[in-house]
């Protein structure tokens, strides 16, 4: 692991580490402003509990055990899309700017939703970053790639040995009908 991933993978997790203790903490702060995202939430995955505070608690261990993973290197591309997908509502619900009638509360909610969608980016990196290694997608190409070469190799090599064992089948034929005539003249 570079020296970068090293030290920008606990940078980014540090503030779902934090946060998701702070929601297992005291969720009833975070719990009323996800009440606006939460019927929506639970809407496309019925399978996530309709109690809010439940939901945020859920949210926060997800932020916790996904930012601790991430921050130890351990499956760190699967912990940065969990933490991703942690962070899509918890921004909506809890920076809405947009809801907001005084002009500086709207700018600061305005700032804090643009940082969420900063965090998310690098999460979104983390996610797809491989190391410097081929991704699944290159080496099931280049495994693809490698297997045709070989087949259009061993054909080309069977089509040779079959071209060379019929040559010898018909020399050899020919030899025996050349004896076979020779005994019956003889």
């Amino acid at each position: 692991m570079t020296l970068v991933r090293r030290a920008a993978r606990p940078m980014l997790a540090s503030v779902f580490v934090l946060g998701g203790i702070d929601a297992l903490r005291d969720p009833a702060p975070r719990a009323k402003a996800a009440e606006s995202v939460t019927p929506t939430l639970t809407r496309m995955f019925p399978q996530l509990p309709s109690d809010t505070v439940t939901l945020v608690r859920l949210s926060g261990a997800t932020q916790v055990a996904g930012g601790v993973a991430l921050c130890a290197g351990f499956l760190p591309r699967l912990s940065a899309a969990a933490l991703a997908a942690t962070l899509i509502p918890q921004t909506l619900a809890g920076h809405r700017f947009w809801e907001e009638p005084d002009g500086e509360a709207r700018r600061n909610q305005r700032q804090h939703f643009l940082k969420g969608i900063g965090l998310l980016g690098g999460l979104l990196l983390a996610a797809v970053d491989t190391e410097g290694q081929p991704g699944l997608a290159w080496r099931a190409r280049r495994a693809s790639d490698d297997l045709q070469q070989s087949t259009r190799r061993l054909s080309g090599r069977a089509r040779r040995e079959t071209k060379l064992a019929t040559r010898a089948a018909k020399q050899e034929a020919k030899l025996l009908r050349a004896e076979t005539k020779a005994r019956i003249a003889a």
